[in-house]
């Protein structure tokens, strides 16, 4: 290199660290800063957790460690001290059905085919969600927590301009040294607790899963069993909602007492080791006030379920679960085909049915499931009931879901449904569903 090119070298050189030390410095003390601030929360939280930790117990494992997700949601800090943590997905779902099932965007039961085919398509957005999940702060002895959760599966509003709807709206205590917890506000029921193995967000209710959310107040208990074993036992008091009949605008609202759900459940590893079985009983009791005439009298009518569950890891890619229902006035639980009340005597309709599903893991990010429900209320409970009711309704599925990234999701459904009518023929219908997400 000639002098000439080297002394351009140098001014080049120069100028461009005289250029760039001013925004090193400032990522230099914008990361240490950062740094610090980091480790400062984390020797916080060892030193609480050092705190509560009881001696240390030779024949107790260690707990996994769990990685570090790269998809984590975002996590702001209140000035209260509050944590919040931001989720959600934006969804698409699309579906074709050789005959109408209602009420359409999502599948609960085939509708009468009157003499005719007619398939039809439906296509939403509605199934889209957003939520907070909330934490701290903490106390020496409780943790707590609190979730906010929407979507707009509604049929409130029209399919393009559609009204949020609160999913789940809850605060939760727990106090780790005595694994006791206290919930309070809107969220899961303790009655049949599994989740079929679906595509659809209707979850094969009206088909075999019953189930839903209820505002209520919750305690629940742990126990361990052993080394490895847990037994939880939940109880809580929960919102009736009954039917609006020509007299009231809620029969549930105008009972006496709260319905009460309880759930005793016990989990183990039995075929595959670090993945636990569990076995749970559930169940419910509840009342609705019809009243008979404008003077006061009315008649009381009994909600109630029993309910056994069971989710069993096969193998380390091989999962089944499965529920059975029996109950009376099941409707604001998904059972009995969304009949609850015979309004014309009134009386109470029973019903039966339950759900099984296997899930197999391809890889870590593809899975194929398929499975049954069905729901079958009692034919003699039905009578005289308007418009024509609905007498038994089945329905099996299969499905593959693929992570096209952590983030982007596609699912694809194929399910077949068929819906008996009382004194009415049967309705069958073939749904086509694929689903797009977009998680965050």
């Amino acid at each position: 290199m000639n002098a000439r090119g080297k002394f351009r070298y140098t001014l080049l050189l120069a100028g461009s660290l005289c250029t760039a030390a001013p925004s090193f410095a400032a990522e230099t003390t914008e990361s240490v800063e950062t740094r610090i601030s980091r480790l400062e929360q984390e020797l916080a939280e060892l030193k609480a957790l050092v705190g509560n930790k009881p001696a240390a117990d030779s024949q107790t494992a260690p707990a996994p460690v769990k990685k570090a997700d790269s998809s984590n949601p975002v996590t702001l800090s209140a000035s209260s001290g509050v944590k919040v943590q931001l989720y959600g997905f934006a969804r698409f779902d699309g579906s074709y059905d050789t005959n109408p099932i209602y009420p359409g965007n999502i599948a609960l039961y085939a509708q009468p085919e009157n003499g005719r085919n007619d398939s039809e398509w439906n296509l939403t957005g509605g199934a889209t969600r957003i939520g907070l999940n909330l934490s701290g702060p903490d106390t020496e002895s409780m943790k707590l927590t609190g979730n906010i959760e929407f979507d707009f599966l509604t049929s409130v509003s029209t399919e393009n301009n559609q009204t949020p709807r609160l999913r789940h709206g809850y605060v939760k205590a727990y106090w780790p040294a005595s694994d006791f917890s206290v919930l309070a506000g809107q969220t899961w029921d303790l009655v049949s607790s599994l989740i079929p193995f679906v595509d659809d967000p209707a979850l094969m209710w009206d088909a075999g899963n019953i189930g839903s959310r209820h505002p209520q107040v919750r305690l629940t208990k742990g126990f361990s069993t052993g080394s490895n074993g847990r037994l939880e036992v939940a109880v809580a008091a929960s919102r009736t909602i009954g039917e609006k009949s020509s007299l009231q605008a809620d029969t549930g609202k105008d009972a006496a007492l709260p319905s009460i759900q309880g759930r005793i459940a016990f989990s183990k590893p039995l075929i595959v080791q670090n993945q636990p079985a569990t076995i749970a009983l559930s169940g419910h009791y509840g009342q609705e006030e019809w009243d008979t005439n404008i003077t006061g009298s009315y008649k009381t009518l009994d909600s109630w379920s029993c309910n056994l569950e069971l989710s069993m890891p096969l193998s380390e890619k091989v999962l089944f679960a499965g529920e059975y229902f029996i109950g009376t006035n099941l409707d604001d639980y998904f059972g009995g085909i969304g009949q609850g009340v015979n309004s014309a005597i009134p009386t109470e309709v029973r019903a039966q049915g339950g759900w099984g599903a296997l899930k197999y893991t391809l890889n870590p990010v593809t899975s194929v499931s398929f499975g049954a429900g069905i729901d079958d209320p009692n034919d003699h409970d039905l009578n005289g009931m308007a418009p024509t009711p609905r007498t038994r309704n089945q329905t099996i599925f299969a499905n593959v879901v693929t992570k096209i990234t952590p983030n982007f999701i596609l699912g694809f459904q194929l399910s077949d449904w068929k819906t008996d009518y009382k004194n009415a023929a049967s309705s069958d219908a073939v749904r086509a569903q694929s689903s797009v997400t977009y998680k965050f």
